[in-house]
This record gives structure tokens, sequence and C-alpha cells, in this order.
């Protein structure tokens, strides 16, 4: 299978990374340091890609700890997440096949730091502040980019939003969680989430957000079945609607729940 990594600049120091159009993470670089958020599958050596860009010191941040956004951590020394999501990494750090991998490889998952709601990592002319987002999973943090108004949110706001995982707060709480942070809508202008090879306006916030309250109220006639993993487990999937004249990545947006 190809798994190419292609590397967009969407502005100034701010790189894409869209690996085989499976994940996707983002490199800032700033006047003294560079910061990874999310390193991806670990299918291609994302370090040495950022060598290609920059020589500046870089901090590698995980928005929440699925495979899909930590395994590249494998290229790295040491990686942040919110010790809520720590539990969920070191599983699918231990799983048999990743571990055959790494046994195969040389390589080996550097040891994880602790991140958290107030943290603010400095790149010297740029600074990047943590949101915390319980819901997709307990620790997921988002990056709000002040000076360019940028919102790195991982798989914590999207257009695809899985809810139903066994680690994922019940909807209720969510909407909590989400509303303590919706100020960052006048904070931020655009969305960029780890599925994503475009932006999305910052409207996505409170579309999902009403989206959510919509299943919680039971307004789910329009609910169909949805089978992940295989089609060896189902849910349903909640359709949500966006705003009119507003640019998104993509034109279909569901909240999976149970």
């Amino acid at each position: 299978m190809d798994y190419e990594l292609y590397i967009t600049e969407i502005r100034a120091g701010v790189y894409r990374f869209d690996e085989a159009h499976m994940s996707t993470g983002y490199l800032i670089v700033g006047s003294d340091k560079a910061c990874m958020i999310d390193s991806m599958n670990g299918y291609n050596d994302i370090y040495a890609a950022i060598r290609k860009i920059t020589d500046k010191p870089v901090v590698l941040v995980n928005t929440h700890g699925h495979p899909d956004h930590i395994h590249g951590n494998i290229y790295f020394d040491r990686a942040y997440i919110h010790p809520a999501d720590r539990p969920i990494a070191e599983f699918f750090d231990n799983e048999p096949e990743f571990i055959k991998i790494c046994d195969r490889t040389g390589l080996k998952m550097p040891p994880y730091e602790d991140i958290r709601e107030g943290d603010v990592i400095d790149l010297g002319d740029r600074q990047l502040e943590i949101y915390e987002l319980p819901g997709h999973t307990p620790g997921g943090i988002l990056l709000l980019l002040r000076q360019e108004r940028m919102l790195f949110v991982g798989d914590g706001i999207n257009h695809h939003l899985w809810m139903m995982l066994e680690h994922s707060v019940p909807e209720e709480e969510f909407i909590r969680n989400l509303d303590s942070i919706m100020f960052l809508e006048k904070e931020a202008d655009a969305i960029y989430h780890g599925h994503s090879r475009d932006y999305d306006d910052i409207s996505l916030m409170r579309c999902v957000r009403e989206g959510v309250e919509e299943i919680c109220k039971g307004d789910c006639d329009l609910d169909s079945e949805y089978t992940y993993f295989g089609g060896t487990q189902s849910a349903k999937q909640h359709p949500f609607k966006c705003l009119p004249d507003r640019h998104y990545s993509q034109d279909d947006h569901v909240i999976i729940h149970n």
C-alpha cells in the first residue's frame, strides 16, 4: 500500500502533513522552536521530513491517544499528551502488531509527558495555547495559534465525530465541555482537524454542539446505521447541519453515537 506523505505550507511557517489521506498532523515553525501536532500512523519518518523544513528544536504534542495520531512518535525522543489519554495511548502502544513493527525496525515509543489546559508552547514569535475538550476521548486537547487565529483540534471537532467509543464521554458532558471553551469562536477563524485536507470555518464548533444536543434531546429521526472496525461493531450516525456560505472541508456531517 502507498503511504505517501503530502506536505503543504498552508500559511507562512505552518504546514499540513497528510499521511496517505488517512490522518493529518500540523507543523508550526516559530523563531526559536517548532511544534509538531500529532505524528500520525508512523508509516513515514515524520522527524526526517521536518528536518527538511527546519533545523529548530521540535516539540511533539499528541491531541489524543489514538494510534493514527501517536504512532509516528517512534521517530521522536518525547511526546506530550494529556494524562487522561495516557492509558489509551499506552494500550495501543502495546498492541502485538505494533510491537512487532517496533521490534523489526528497532524503533520504540518515547516517554510521554503531561500537557494540560493553561499550558503554553512558546515557539519564540508564536505561542500555542492548550485547551481541554473531553469528548471523543477523555483527554482530548485543542491548540490555539492565536497570532494566526488558527485552532488545531485533532479529532475532537470534525465532520465525522466518533462519540460511541467505550472511552468517549457521555454526550451531555461533552456539551458542557464544549460550552466551557465556546469563547474560542471569537479567538479563531478556522479549524484544522486530524483527518482534513482543508480547513473549516470556526462555526463548525457550534454546528457540532447543536448536533450533539439533538442527540441528547432524542431528535434522531434521520439517524442511520453505522458499522465500524471492519463491520464487527455498529452504532448510529446522526447527521447535523452546517451553515450556508461558510467554508467547510467536506459536505457530509455526522456524529457517531450509541
